[in-house]
């Protein structure tokens, strides 16, 4: 599982690094959070196509998944494509799938935290419907859980744990050190980090987003910056049989230049 892959930067790692971490890992399965993937802000569906041909299987998303107008239909048409499901159903698009691989199906669930966070509903009730859905169909099931607070997203896992697999946070961009396993079988993370550009302010070039906190506000739009690109995550060894996990580690890459 990715942590936000941003912008050409982390296009460009999920080009050269990821394959060579299927192989080093021997990876059957990969979840990727792709909301800032196009430009930083949102996702495209020749992005998407993009990420898929890598060797990603899912992608998820957050509160950035509404950015590129063009990867609304998206969301509607390509099952593994998700956005948090807590959003109103209004919106396009869904924060669940269900994907078989080799024999194994495995459930993928995106959902989004309040604290901090733009208002959506509730992250709990959500993910207990969620389970509901999927717990007879899936032998395995995965939580992006895409949100700013680590006491939001801990009380998540608790909530979950002994009914999903694994739940790992993402959006913050900036890995944590916290990876376990809990109780009745769910690996964790609180946050996944960022795949992407860390000579920056969260993939953001220094410059533009440091003028935002020393002046109070933004005299231009947000890029992504380029240097000391890394791709951040954690790989889960699971056992599909129980539907729990054995083990989680994290996993860095970085480019050469």
């Amino acid at each position: 599982m990715i942590g936000d892959i941003f912008g050409r930067p982390g296009r460009r790692i999920m080009r050269e690094r990821l394959a060579q971490l299927i192989d080093e890992h021997q990876i059957d399965f990969v979840v990727a959070n792709a909301e800032n993937a196009a430009g930083g802000f949102g996702l495209t569906e020749s992005i998407a196509d993009e990420l898929f041909g890598y060797g990603v299987d899912v992608l998820t998303g957050g509160n950035h998944s509404w950015d590129k107008s063009q990867g609304h239909s998206l969301l509607d048409e390509n099952e593994r494509v998700l956005r948090p499901h807590n959003y109103p159903a209004s919106n396009p698009g869904s924060g669940v799938t269900v994907v078989s691989c080799d024999g194994v199906k495995i459930a993928v669930l995106n959902l989004q935290g309040r604290v901090f966070m733009p208002l959506t509903h509730c992250p709990f009730e959500a993910a207990d419907r969620l389970l509901t859905s999927v717990q007879d169909e899936a032998d395995v099931i995965l939580v992006d859980f895409h949100g700013e607070a680590t006491s939001e997203k801990l009380a998540m896992a608790w909530h979950l744990d002994g009914r999903a697999t694994a739940l790992v946070g993402t959006h913050t961009h900036v890995p944590t050190a916290d990876t376990r396993l809990f109780p009745k079988g769910m690996a964790y993370v609180t946050d996944l980090g960022m795949t992407g550009p860390h000579h920056s302010i969260i993939g953001v070039k220094v410059e533009q987003s440091l003028s935002r906190f020393l002046h109070g506000r933004s005299s231009t739009r947000f890029e992504p910056a380029s240097g000391d690109v890394r791709l951040q995550g954690v790989v889960i060894d699971v056992d599909e049989s129980e539907g729990i996990a054995r083990r989680i580690w994290r996993v860095e890459a970085v480019l050469d230049s």
